[in-house]
C-alpha cells in the first residue's frame, strides 16, 4: 500500500486533488466519480418490467382497486380502463406462446372528460401500477410531414428516452395522446385542401397505433436523410388518447333528439341529464366530431370522464394518498408548522375553483393563492389553522 498514489489509478499524489484512504489503500476524486457513474448505469438503469406471468399479472379488480388511492370518483372509466390494460397485457403474454392459433389484437382506449376531471392522471397511475414505460404526447405539436412541426414519429422517441433507449421495454409501454381532439378535420366531408395538424396528423398516426415497425428519430423533432433511427415495433404498445371535445354533448343531443330549445325547464336543469348524455357517447358522435373512421376503427375502447361535482372535488381535496391538503400540510411540516384545513376552508376553495371552471387541475393553483401569505411569513407560526374566515382570495 502506497499512501503517496491511488491504488486503482497510480495517479500520484501531487496529479490528483484528494486521496481518500482505506483499509487497504487510496482511492483519488476521478476514481470515486467512475465508480460513482458505474454503479448509477447498473442499478438506476431502466427498472421497468412488465409481468412475465399470468400469476404476476393484476386482475382488473387489483388495479382499480389501486387507482382508487389516486383518483377519486371516474368508477365507469376506471373500470373500463383497467379491464382494458389488463386484457392489453394478457394478450403480450399470449403472444409468447409458440403454440397459439388464435391471435389476439390490441384494443387502444379513447377517454373523453372536461379538463381536470382526471383523464392524464388515470393513465399516468396506471402506468406506475404496471411498472411499465409510460409517456405524456401533445398532438397539438403534431403537424404532416413536409411542415414545420414534428412527425408523428416522435410520439415514440419520448417512449424511447423515458425507458432508456430499451427497446424491448419500450414496445411493452403505454403512450399517452393528450389534446387529441385538437387534431379534428374542420368538417365531417374529406378536406379537399391541406388540414396539416388535423385530418393529415390523423392519417399519419394510423400506423402507429395499428401496429408496425417504425423508423424512430432518437431526439425527436423532423426525420431527414442524414438521421440514425431506431426501429420501434408499437405492435404491443398501448395507446391511450384523451381529449375534452368541447362541444361533443350537444352532438350525441342532436343524435338522441334530446336537444331543447329556447329557454325550456329541461335546458335549465339538465345537470342530472349530464351523466345520461354522456353516457349514449359512441363512434358515430367522435366521427361527427372531426375524427375520421380509420382512426376511430383503431380505438375501439371509447369511455368517458363524469364532470367532477362540488363533493367530488372536495373529496379530491382530501381523501388521495398525494391530495392538496396531504401536500401542504407536508410543505409546511418541513418548517416545523402544524396546518390544518376545516371543512368550511376546503369548501369555499372548491367553490372559488368552480366558479373559474379549472377542474381539479385548479385546486393547487387556489389554495397556493390562500396560503401565499402564511408562506411568505411562515417563520411567524408555530401552527396554523385555515378556516373559513381567513380563505381569501
Amino acid at each position: 500500500m502506497n499512501p503517496n498514489q491511488c491504488s486503482f489509478c497510480g495517479k500520484k499524489r501531487n496529479e490528483v486533488e484528494l486521496l481518500i484512504s482505506g483499509n487497504e489503500g487510496f482511492i483519488c476524486e476521478n476514481c470515486i466519480e467512475q465508480a460513482h457513474a458505474i454503479i448509477k448505469e447498473n442499478i438506476s438503469g431502466s427498472s421497468f418490467l412488465a409481468a412475465e406471468s399470468m400469476a404476476e399479472l393484476k386482475k382488473p379488480k387489483e388495479i382499480k382497486t389501486y387507482l382508487d388511492q389516486y383518483v377519486i370518483g371516474q368508477d365507469q372509466a376506471k373500470k373500463q380502463l383497467s379491464i382494458a390494460v389488463y386484457n392489453h397485457y394478457k394478450r403480450l403474454l399470449h403472444a409468447q406462446d409458440e403454440k397459439r392459433e388464435v391471435e389476439i389484437e390490441k384494443s387502444n382506449i379513447i377517454m373523453i372528460g372536461e379538463t381536470g376531471t382526471g383523464k392524464t392522471l388515470l393513465a399516468k397511475t396506471i402506468a406506475r401500477e404496471l411498472n411499465v414505460p409510460f409517456c405524456i404526447v401533445d398532438a397539438t405539436i403534431l403537424t404532416e410531414a413536409g411542415y414545420v412541426g414534428e412527425d408523428v414519429e416522435s410520439i415514440l422517441s419520448r417512449l424511447l428516452m423515458v425507458a432508456d433507449y430499451d427497446v424491448d421495454k419500450a414496445e411493452k409501454g403505454i403512450v399517452f395522446i393528450d389534446e387529441i381532439d385538437k387534431i379534428a378535420r374542420k368538417s365531417d366531408n374529406p378536406s379537399i385542401t391541406r388540414d396539416v395538424s388535423g385530418e393529415g396528423v390523423q392519417q399519419g398516426l394510423l400506423k402507429l397505433l395499428e401496429g408496425s415497425i417504425v423508423n424512430v428519430p432518437p431526439q425527436g423533432g423532423r426525420k431527414h436523410p442524414d438521421q440514425k433511427y431506431i426501429q420501434v415495433n408499437t405492435q404491443n404498445i398501448l395507446f391511450i388518447a384523451g381529449g375534452a371535445f368541447d362541444g361533443i354533448k350537444e352532438i350525441i343531443e342532436r343524435r338522441l333528439n334530446k336537444q331543447a330549445i329556447g329557454f325550456s325547464a329541461e335546458k335549465l336543469n339538465k345537470t342530472e341529464d349530464d351523466a345520461y348524455i354522456l353516457s349514449q357517447l359512441n363512434a358515430i358522435d367522435l366521427r361527427k366530431f372531426g375524427l375520421i373512421p380509420e382512426l376511430l376503427g383503431r380505438f375501439p375502447i371509447v369511455t368517458y370522464l363524469d364532470k367532477l361535482t362540488k363533493d367530488t372535488m372536495v373529496r379530491i381535496m382530501k381523501e388521495p394518498k398525494n391530495s392538496i391538503v396531504n401536500q401542504f400540510v407536508e410543505l409546511f411540516k418541513m418548517d416545523g408548522v402544524t396546518l390544518t384545513f376545516t371543512d368550511e376552508a376546503i369548501e369555499r376553495i372548491v367553490e372559488e375553483t368552480m366558479d373559474k371552471g379549472l377542474g381539479a387541475r385548479g385546486l393547487r393553483g387556489t389554495t397556493e393563492k390562500v396560503l401565499e401569505n402564511y408562506m411568505f411569513d411562515i417563520d411567524q407560526y408555530d401552527e396554523l389553522t385555515l378556516d373559513a374566515n381567513n380563505v381569501i382570495f
